[in-house]
């Protein structure tokens, strides 16, 4: 018999932040020889500094490396077969989706990354070119990233994962919540529009089980596990029924909520306008995956990932 074929070396880039400690674990226990990087630039964050010690404890290795100093990144490129870039691209936290361009040229210039998966996570941008500004500028700059992998040749896979359950299924799908109202909701048009919520440690087990996949070379992967595919008063339902109460539901209608945009930061604003995407315009389900992508659950049945059910008991 042939021998297993080795696993595959993962450099992690955003390897402190949301999803990126959720990849890196999620690397390590799928037994990859995983590298995070470790910027420069840390300073005196030492909340970052622990967790990055606390994954070289786990086994990771951490590698030293700069944006502002290209051949560093160079050097961490030539350790893995794999790149995974967890650079935050949200509006409420850091923005950062276009310091993937230095890395997008170090893996050119390395010439051994056998794929590269660029910060996504999220909504396919290359379905937003309609989006709703400031919120759009997330898309536009994914776009930007993309022709440059592309333009560089550079074999990719680009992970759609939809609506990270924390932000949106926690708080209902309410702007300015992340925990389960308890007397009334806003149901945002008529509530009926289909989104996808994904647990974010499933996120990340997709994510390694796609790297070696052949697959999934030079695809998108939709992440739609089929009961997660769920209206927003399907949500509020599941909530009710956990916590044996009916809530007061209240109809937002389409322009109300898009006024609401008046007067907000630019974090409120593209939150308001990507949450108007995905529950007015149902922009996660209103397409059939093409030949240009694939499905995460259908490619791995034998994860067991997270109904709605059980994660939203946690804030019971």
């Amino acid at each position: 018999m042939e021998m297993e074929m080795e696993k595959s070396r993962v450099l992690v880039v955003g390897g402190t932040g949301y999803i990126g400690r959720r990849i890196v674990k999620a690397s390590l226990e799928a037994g990859h020889p995983t590298y995070v990087l470790q910027r420069a630039e840390i300073g005196l964050d030492i909340d970052k500094l622990q967790m990055l010690l606390s994954f070289k404890k786990q086994g990771a290795h951490l590698v030293e490396a700069s944006y502002s100093d290209h051949q560093s990144l160079v050097e961490a490129v030539k350790l893995a077969d794999v790149v995974i870039s967890a650079i935050s691209g949200a509006h409420i936290r850091s923005h950062q989706i276009l310091l993937q361009l230095k890395l997008v040229e170090a893996i050119k210039e390395a010439g051994n990354v056998k794929k590269f998966l660029p910060s996504e996570f999220g909504m396919d941008p290359a379905r937003m070119a309609h989006g709703l500004a400031p919120g759009r500028i997330t898309f536009d700059e994914k776009m930007v990233v993309r022709k440059a992998i592309e333009e560089a040749g550079i074999p990719r896979t680009y992970v759609s994962a939809n609506c990270f359950a924390g932000y949106f299924a926690g708080g209902l799908c309410q702007i300015g919540r992340i925990t389960p109202a308890r007397d009334r909701v806003l149901i945002l048009g008529d509530g009926n529009a289909k989104a996808i919520f994904v647990d974010e440690d499933d996120v990340a087990a997709y994510t390694i089980k796609a790297i070696d996949d052949p697959r999934t070379l030079n695809k998108t992967v939709y992440l739609r596990p089929q009961e997660n595919i769920l209206s927003q008063r399907e949500l509020v339902e599941i909530w009710e029924s956990l916590i044996g109460k009916t809530l007061e539901k209240i109809q937002v209608p389409e322009e109300e909520f898009l006024d609401s945009m008046k007067g907000k930061d630019i974090g409120q604003q593209a939150g308001i306008g990507h949450l108007y995407h995905i529950l007015y315009e149902g922009c996660l389900t209103n397409f059939e995956i093409g030949e240009e992508g694939v499905e995460a659950s259908q490619l791995y049945p034998d994860i067991n990932y997270t109904r709605m059910t059980d994660y939203l008991k946690q804030y019971l």
